[in-house]
C-alpha cells in the first residue's frame, strides 16, 4: 500500500473518531460541567503526548511555546463553541455546522490578511448560507442558541488555522512541539475557567468514564498527533475532502446510536452544507485538466 494511501486512511480513522466525539461529549456532560470535560480532556491528552514523546518535546524554544499559547488560546472558543453547542441543538446540527471551517477560512484569510479569495468562494457561501438556514431555523426563523455557538466553533478553528499555518512557516518553530503543547495551554485555560465558573467534578460511572477517556486518548491527543504525521504524506486537498467526512460520521452516531431523527429539510441543509465543504476543497480545475491531459494522450496513442 502506498505512503499517501495509508495516510489518507490514517485521516479517515481521525475523522471518523472526531465524527463520534459529538455523541461523546453529549454522553459525558451528563455528569460533568463543559469547562471541566475539556479540562480533562485537554490535558489528559497533553500529559500522554509528553510522556510518550518526552525527547522531542524537552527541547522547546520560547517562540514555539509562544505560538502553542496562541493557538491553544484559539482552540479554547473552538471547544467552548462545540461543547456548549452540543448542550442547546442536536448532535447531527453541531456535526455539520463546526465542520464549516473550511468556509470559515478563506473568508478570515481575506479579511485579516487580505489574501485574495478563489473564484468559486461566492458560490460556496450561497449554498452554505442556504443550507445553515434550512438545517436550524425554526418556524419563527430563528436558530437554536447551540447552533450559533457551533457556528463560532467554526469561525474560532479557522481562527487556529490560520495561526497555525503561520507559525509553521517561522524556522524557530517546531511544528510537532506545537501540536503537543497547544493541548496542555488549552488544558489549562479551561481548567481556570472551570475553577471559576464550575464546582470540578470527575465521571461517576463507566460509560461516562469511558466516553472522556476515548476523548481525551483518541479523538484529542491520538487526532492530533496523527494528522502531524499523516499530511506529510498526502496532500492539502485530499486531507480537506477527508475532513468533509466529520458531519457524516457523526449523523450515522447520532442517528443509529442516539436515535436522532431530523426534519426532512434539515437534510437536505445538510446535504447542501456537505457539497459546499467539497466544492470549497476539490480543484475541480485541476481534476478537469488531468481528465483532458489524459484523453489527449490516449488519441495521441491511437
Amino acid at each position: 500500500m502506498r505512503q499517501q494511501m495509508k495516510a489518507d486512511l490514517m485521516l479517515v480513522m481521525v475523522t471518523g473518531f472526531w465524527g463520534i466525539s459529538y455523541l461523546l461529549m453529549d454522553l459525558a456532560l451528563e455528569e460533568m460541567e463543559p469547562f471541566g470535560l475539556n479540562a480533562f480532556r485537554f490535558l489528559g491528552a497533553f500529559l500522554l503526548a509528553a510522556v510518550f514523546f518526552f525527547p522531542k518535546v524537552k527541547s522547546v524554544n520560547k517562540t514555539t511555546l509562544k505560538y502553542s499559547a496562541a493557538v491553544g488560546f484559539a482552540l479554547m472558543f473552538v471547544y467552548i463553541g462545540a461543547t456548549f453547542g452540543v448542550m442547546y441543538t442536536s448532535l447531527s446540527n453541531a456535526g455539520f455546522l463546526c465542520a464549516l471551517t473550511v468556509v470559515f477560512t478563506p473568508v478570515l484569510d481575506f479579511l485579516v490578511f487580505r489574501t485574495k479569495p478563489s473564484k468559486k468562494l461566492f458560490l460556496v457561501l450561497v449554498m452554505a448560507f442556504v443550507g445553515i438556514a434550512l438545517l436550524t431555523l425554526s418556524e419563527r426563523l430563528r436558530p437554536a442558541l447551540g447552533d450559533i455557538l457551533c457556528l463560532m466553533c467554526a469561525a474560532a478553528y479557522a481562527a487556529d488555522l490560520l495561526i497555525t499555518e503561520r507559525a509553521v512557516a517561522l524556522e524557530e518553530v517546531n511544528a510537532f512541539q506545537m501540536g503537543v503543547f497547544q493541548l496542555g495551554f488549552t488544558g489549562l485555560g479551561m481548567l481556570a475557567l472551570s475553577l471559576i465558573f464550575e464546582r470540578p467534578s470527575i465521571p461517576q460511572t463507566a460509560s461516562v468514564w469511558g466516553s472522556v477517556i476515548v476523548l481525551s486518548v483518541f479523538c484529542t491527543g491520538m487526532a492530533f498527533i496523527v494528522q502531524a504525521i499523516a499530511q506529510q504524506y498526502t496532500t492539502a486537498s485530499h486531507v480537506g475532502v477527508i475532513f468533509t467526512l466529520e458531519p457524516v460520521f457523526n449523523s450515522v452516531a447520532a442517528f443509529f446510536l442516539a436515535g436522532e431523527v431530523l426534519k426532512p429539510r434539515a437534510y437536505l441543509g445538510g446535504v447542501l452544507l456537505v457539497a459546499s465543504l467539497l466544492i470549497m476543497e476539490v480543484d475541480f480545475g485541476k481534476w478537469f485538466f488531468k481528465e483532458n491531459k489524459t484523453e489527449n494522450a490516449k488519441m495521441k496513442e491511437d
